[in-house]
């Protein structure tokens, strides 16, 4: 019964879990941004040489 008190009790497997899931989300956030990024960039760029070649 002592054992099982004391695996309900730790916790450092869940700091570690929190930590995966925080780098996780930071990870996520950056891949939005840099395709929102290159997609701004591409449109702003490869918009114009599109339009005038024709």
């Amino acid at each position: 019964m002592a054992r099982l008190r004391a695996f309900w009790r730790d916790e450092r497997g869940a700091t570690a879990i929190e930590y995966v899931m925080i780098g996780a989300g930071i990870s996520i956030l950056c891949l939005v941004g840099a395709s929102a990024i290159g997609s701004t960039l591409s449109s702003k760029f490869l918009g114009p040489l599109s339009t005038g070649l024709g």
